[in-house]
């Protein structure tokens, strides 16, 4: 996919999620084997707020499923999920469910991880840039800085790994990372925006949950980190995930 067919693709994407558009009348399933289709997908959820009833497709689809369904989904502490496809964010614990591939479900879940910290910290940088206090802009002060600087350079760390990711190991260290910067964005561009950040009002809360929702799904960042850990020990060498 070139830039011209990536910039046509993405306007189409942005205008299905802000009008409601079902992604089925785009031809959605065949979307799904398109190269670049997820990953621009699940980061424009993050970046826009929006929701389609998409991750389940995914998981099915690497796992030779038929689309359409849900499938029972590991979420952090051990536990497992279903993600309805009714309404957004509708995810209920269920007593279990069987092994199934998680690697392209992660990377995706990494996707709109990335979307939404990037919304996040759009929201604390233009606050930061509105705002004024003791005469000066909250811009100028270093702390706000460097808090939204982190947030930015973890951000562009957890791209470079997703756009790196490949087979398990890269998923895993792919959402691991998104996830890692995603929290991270929460707290800083919470501190950034003040108490109007936790205010109904304010968008950022919305982002926040999702942040907290989208880690736990298919392992945390704290778990994936572990694993990748015992992953190493048990094999004694570090894989090469990219030629540099």
């Amino acid at each position: 996919m070139d830039v011209t067919e990536r910039g046509l693709l993405e306007e189409t994407l942005r205008k299905a999620l802000a009008t409601g558009t079902g992604l089925g009348e785009l031809g959605w399933p065949e979307m799904l084997d398109e190269e670049g289709v997820v990953p621009l997908l699940f980061r424009l959820l993050g970046e826009t707020g929006a929701w389609v009833p998409v991750v389940n497709d995914v998981v099915l689809r690497e796992a030779g499923r038929e689309l359409g369904g849900t499938a029972p989904l590991p979420f952090a502490g051990g536990g497992w999920v279903e993600w309805g496809r009714e309404a957004p964010f509708d995810v209920r614990r269920v007593s279990g469910g069987s092994a199934v591939p998680l690697g392209d479900g992660r990377r995706a879940l990494g996707w709109w991880l990335l979307g939404t910290g990037h919304a996040m910290l759009g929201l604390a940088r233009q606050h930061v840039l509105d705002r004024e206090q003791f005469g000066r802009p909250l811009a100028s002060f270093q702390a706000l800085r460097h808090r939204l600087a982190e947030t930015y350079v973890a951000l562009e760390g957890a791209e470079a790994a997703l756009e790196a990711a490949d087979g398990d190991t890269g998923a895993l260290l792919g959402k691991a990372a998104a996830g890692r910067a995603a929290l991270l964005a929460a707290r800083h561009c919470q501190q950034a925006l003040g108490g109007i950040g936790f205010t109904a009002e304010h968008a950022l809360h919305r982002h926040v949950k999702r942040a907290l929702v989208l880690d736990g799904l298919l392992g945390s960042a704290r778990e994936l980190t572990r694993e990748a850990g015992e992953l190493l020990l048990r094999e004694g060498r570090a894989p090469r995930l990219v030629d540099l």
